[in-house]
């Protein structure tokens, strides 16, 4: 985990961003080394640095990242990038890959079998966004750290 200098990534000065990035580039072992990443990941900015994460935001971030790296190295040719931050009291789970497409969700279908992956990130996320870049596109799923006082599920807010 590398921390960016203040400015950067929009923090003001005095603050800084964690964050970690990997390569993903092989057979369908690199979907659990990037579950494994994430885990990690977020054990190191709540025991090195102190901030509170839900275990709700632990497994959340681990699906999204195994959903969002299963569907990058089944759709896209070459390598995947994945970039896990904490902004705010979120954290960005941020993969890009070299497939220009962006992923549509489908309709609700009781009888399909397979392919509820982006319905899965978009109901357990607080934000999603999809970008084509120059090449390929990015998808960013941001997840609340800690779970709603009140009780109350922290997914997508309401519109």
């Amino acid at each position: 985990m590398k921390p960016l200098p203040a400015g950067e990534d929009g923090t003001t000065p005095g603050e800084r961003t964690l964050q970690t990035t990997m390569a993903l580039d092989g057979d369908g072992t690199v979907i659990a080394q990037a579950r494994h990443l994430a885990a990690d990941f977020l054990t190191s900015v709540q025991a090195d640095h102190g901030l509170p994460v839900s275990q709700r935001a632990m497994d959340l971030t681990q699906l999204v990242v195994s959903e969002l790296v299963t569907n990058a190295r089944k759709y896209a040719p070459g390598p995947v990038l994945l970039d896990l931050r904490i902004a705010g009291d979120t954290v960005e789970v941020e993969v890009w890959d070299s497939d220009p497409v962006l992923p549509v969700a489908r309709a609700a279908d009781a009888g399909r079998v397979g392919q509820h992956g982006l319905e899965i990130v978009m109901a357990v996320c607080q934000g999603l966004e999809l970008q084509r870049e120059p090449v390929g596109k990015r998808i960013t799923a941001r997840i609340a750290l800690l779970d709603d006082p009140a009780g109350a599920i922290a997914g997508r807010r309401p519109l």
